[in-house]
């Protein structure tokens, strides 16, 4: 039976997701919510080509329905929760998206926005919503899920499950109930039901396999799906949180502190905030680092380097699939982007590292491979920071180290809009779909996102 007591967290969370009003948003949290869709947006963009997506666009196509909201950058409008369901997919892509956030001093790693962000989106096209109520659904979204893993005993990875799947259901269906005009009553019935959809297994980062991006679209889907069903007089779960088989028991680990989960509720609005560098998993971005800080410092060249080890984090390399050994199976990306040698490899060879060298012809590449070879990994002691240390061997016999630790300074500094606009054209330099001039159209619109009336303008600068 479900702890009676606990009941009015769900309450309270489905409370505040009806009653909250643009104007109980502050500044920080709305600017913040526009870089995370200026960011998304550019890695649709970016990833709208990537390995898979056209051939699972043209399955969902053929599904036909009601033309309701905008597939970006292919075009054509369908199903509301199919072209979030697509447009999830592509900015997950790259693995390129903004993630993580701070929530009483801690760090938690997530994948949220990239769901949140095209659920509002489509749900705003198809209803005629406009900027201000895409953001405060948005934003309430992704409130909820940042409490949800914050009071959670662990993160769902270590159950085996995908976190960017599970609790970006929970973001989606907020998203969903709040665009949708669920009242309370509806909008609790709807994370009731939407616990029964959420799937999502770690496997598919260990076999390196596209379905870690699948993961992030089915969660679009699923929040409107439930959010409709309990708009109809559905009734889900009486408490999907705390009871015997609720969201903490199954997903979270048990619940650590539910005081989060209420705590300055519609005071404060947790959402990502690390708008990353690299497309490729956040634990691999300190490697890289610290190899291009070698080869710029000390004016190296791949060829003279005889020997590379890596110090990863303790325990990583038994129980951590960034630390697998790097093979190129079927899906070459996905062995790339979560691979601690496979970055640091081509950080080495080419001293850079954006989207370009997460493509098939540059994951094959000889010198990638000769780099390889020469990469050994060791674990940093038990006690040791969570930060990679790069050392390099050299044929002349000199002998370099660098050690970076997590980047952190996002957290207290936030990232200017400026270089989030700079990563935004990067990849529309990258994918040449849309071209720069209908790019800066929808920073432009994006800029005074909250002054627009309906979203059809911005999204047909979205499409070729």
């Amino acid at each position: 039976m479900s702890d009676l007591n606990s009941i009015p967290v769900i309450e309270a969370l489905s409370a505040n997701i009806v009653e909250t009003k643009f104007s109980d948003l502050d500044t920080p949290t709305i600017e913040l919510a526009k870089n995370r869709i200026i960011d998304v947006l550019g890695c649709v963009i970016g990833g709208a080509n990537a390995p898979g997506n056209k051939e699972l666009t043209d399955v969902v196509r053929r599904w036909g329905g009601q033309k309701e909201s905008t597939i970006m950058i292919f075009g054509q409008r369908i199903p509301m929760e199919h072209a979030a369901m697509l447009n999830a997919v592509m900015a997950r892509s790259y693995d390129f998206e903004v993630m993580a956030y701070v929530l009483e001093g801690k760090f938690f790693p997530s994948h949220h926005a990239a769901t949140t962000v095209p659920t509002a989106l489509a749900l705003a096209e198809a209803l005629g919503a406009g900027g201000k109520e895409l953001l405060t659904a948005m934003i309430v979204g992704d409130d909820v899920a940042a409490r949800v893993q914050a009071a959670s005993s662990g993160h769902p990875i270590n159950l085996g499950w995908d976190g960017g799947t599970t609790l970006s259901h929970l973001a989606a269906v907020a998203t969903s109930s709040r665009l949708l005009g669920l009242n309370k009553s509806q909008t609790k019935n709807a994370f009731g039901l939407v616990l029964g959809l959420i799937g999502g297994t770690l496997q598919c980062y260990w076999d390196g396999v596209p379905t870690f991006k699948l993961g992030q679209g089915t969660a679009a889907t699923h929040g409107i799906f439930a959010a409709k069903l309990a708009r109809s007089g559905w009734t889900g779960l009486y408490d999907p949180l705390f009871s015997r088989y609720g969201y903490f028991s199954v997903y979270g680990g048990g619940c650590v502190d539910p005081g989060i989960l209420t705590r300055d509720l519609g005071k404060k609005f947790y959402g990502e905030a690390y708008f990353k560098p690299y497309p490729c998993g956040m634990p691999t971005h300190a490697g890289i680092d610290a190899a291009l800080t070698l080869m710029s410092q000390n004016n190296v060249q791949a060829d003279e380097i005889q020997e590379v080890v890596i110090h990863v984090p303790y325990s990583h390399m038994a129980n951590f699939y960034y630390a697998k050994p790097f093979v190129i199976r079927d899906f070459p990306q996905g062995d790339a982007a979560f691979s601690y040698i496979y970055t640091v490899a081509t950080a080495l060879v080419n001293k850079s590292v954006g989207l370009q060298n997460f493509t098939e012809e540059a994951i094959h590449d000889l010198r990638i491979k000769s780099t390889v070879e020469k990469i050994k990994m060791v674990e940093r002691p038990q006690d040791a920071e969570l930060g990679i240390q790069v050392d390099l061997h050299l044929t002349n016999g000199r002998q370099l180290s660098e050690y970076k630790s997590e980047a952190r300074d996002w957290a207290t500094k936030p990232t200017p809009r400026e270089q989030v606009i700079a990563k935004f054209r990067q990849q529309v330099a990258f994918s040449k779909t849309i071209n720069s001039k209908k790019a800066e159209c929808v920073l432009e619109l994006l800029r005074d996102l909250e002054r627009m009336q309906s979203v059809d303008q911005l999204l047909k600068f979205m499409m070729v």
